[in-house]
């Protein structure tokens, strides 16, 4: 029986080695086959999920609402030898949202993933100085159209046996920035609407997570980093209060 147990000793060893070969080859690409959709990804956050998408292995499907700025992406991503695609999308339009999903399913065969992250922020100010265009227009993108595109891709994704769906919320969402009344109440929706569609979609093999990012250094948040009407807001005492640490925004 020693003898026995001697000889297997080298084969259990192979049989080790090639799970964690296999194990590494895994995590170099994790999303290997799944296709991503990312809205509003040229720039900011969005264009910084839908790379790390790519560099994980997946054909990500990039949009916003100008040719220019999808052709900008698209050639600096396939520039670093990403798998990536692109088309224009309003996501407020439905015949946009169509576009989008289609351009998925025919280029790469269906829609695994999708990344809602398309907002406005056109307001700033008193919130009883908010128009009702305003009310309107922030919360058609930021909300409506985040629900309405995940209902476009939910087929798709049923078809693949399940999928994953991730909404950019916003920490101004636990904690409102000063004068964006608007945009934090939108925010504060998307909770709600990840809370109920989790619930729906999961029958369907399909997770709804949400993001709530601090205040990142993008173009879009460039108004709320030049500061307020009400100049002693300090933004990074607001995150703080949110429970982050001075650790996770200097990271």
């Amino acid at each position: 029986m020693q003898k026995a147990g001697l000889l297997l000793r080298p084969c259990a060893r192979t049989w080790k080695s090639v799970r964690m070969a296999s194990s590494a080859v895994a995590r170099r690409n994790p999303l290997e086959n799944k296709v991503a959709l990312v809205t509003a990804s040229t720039d900011g956050i969005g264009f910084a999920i839908a790379r790390r998408l790519a560099q994980d292995g997946a054909h990500v499907v990039v949009s916003s609402r100008k040719q220019k700025n999808v052709d900008r992406a698209v050639a600096m991503l396939h520039g670093e030898g990403l798998s990536v695609t692109g088309t224009v999308c309003h996501v407020g339009k439905g015949e946009d949202r169509e576009r989008l999903v289609a351009t998925a399913v025919n280029l790469h065969g269906g829609v695994d993933i999708l990344v809602s992250n398309a907002a406005v922020m056109p307001f700033f100010g008193n919130l009883m100085d908010v128009t009702e265009e305003v009310w309107d227009k922030i919360l058609d993108i930021n909300v409506k159209a985040t629900a309405l595109i995940t209902k476009a891709v939910v087929p798709e994704m049923e078809k693949r046996g399940g999928g994953s769906v991730v909404i950019v919320a916003s920490v101004g969402a636990y904690r409102p920035f000063p004068g964006l009344g608007p945009y934090n109440v939108s925010k504060t929706a998307l909770l709600g609407l990840t809370k109920n569609l989790a619930v729906e979609l999961a029958q369907s093999n399909i997770r709804v997570n949400c993001l709530a990012p601090g205040l990142i250094k993008t173009s879009f948040s460039r108004m709320v980093r030049k500061g307020s009407p009400a100049s002693h807001w300090d933004p990074k005492r607001h995150l703080l209060s949110c429970g982050m640490t001075r650790k996770h925004w200097r990271a």
